[in-house]
């Protein structure tokens, strides 16, 4: 492909709203050029902005351009307002629905220990990041969370396969939205994921700040 395509395209995606998939980026062109012509001029693209502050990615919905994580120091100080800050009770909510999904509140709280209470998953459900796809078939037919689109494209990746390795997951958490939101320093990602279910609520609990302020689950047996 031309060099003039080339700049078609690439004028297309910084000027783009939106990120814009391969087949959307045909129509730029009346001729033949098809889908993986584009995909080798994307991937070209991406090698000329390897030293730049900006970086083109292919994440869920498309192709975007974004602000390299190196950057967001620099550009936090034209935005003064700080990004809103997220419990540990939130962080651990979404990572387990983002490893172990489908899952239900109730497989949610047996993992964490604590009763998830609904303003946790309100804050998901608004940001876009978790919804119910379906309907797990026991008593009372619980509603089965997974994770979003949206929340693939707040975190770069393409799909949940390119998710981190559990011992690399706190950075990438913890840089969701390049700078959209912020995370309580005390919050983590695997030692949620990887507890056991029969770990017991009063280990739970220590691990669990104040602030959250969720009602512990009653292991208790009844004599």
């Amino acid at each position: 492909m031309d060099d003039h395509k080339k700049r078609v395209i690439e004028t297309a995606l910084l000027c783009a709203q939106e990120p814009i998939t391969a087949m959307d980026l045909t129509r730029l062109f009346t001729d033949d050029t098809s889908q993986a012509d584009i995909e080798t001029v994307l991937t070209a693209i991406q090698e000329d902005w390897q030293d730049k502050g900006m970086e083109l990615v292919h994440i869920a919905t498309g192709w975007r351009f974004q602000s390299r994580l190196s950057m967001r120091e620099y550009l936090d100080r034209l935005t003064p307002e700080k990004p809103p800050r997220y419990s540990r009770a939130v962080m651990e909510t979404l990572a387990i629905i983002a490893y172990r999904q489908p899952v239900t509140r109730g497989e949610i709280e047996e993992i964490r220990g604590v009763a998830v209470s609904s303003n946790v998953m309100k804050q998901l459900e608004d940001r876009g990041w978790v919804e119910v796809i379906g309907h797990k078939e026991t008593i009372g037919r619980p509603g089965l969370y997974a994770t979003t689109k949206q929340f693939l494209d707040d975190l770069s990746l393409p799909n949940l396969q390119s998710l981190p390795l559990l011992e690399d997951a706190a950075p990438t958490f913890e840089s969701l939205g390049q700078g959209v939101i912020e995370f309580d320093q005390s919050a983590t990602v695997e030692t949620v994921i990887t507890m056991e279910e029969g770990s017991s609520s009063d280990d739970q609990q220590e691990a669990e700040p104040a602030s959250d302020d969720e009602p512990k689950l009653d292991n208790t047996p009844n004599h």
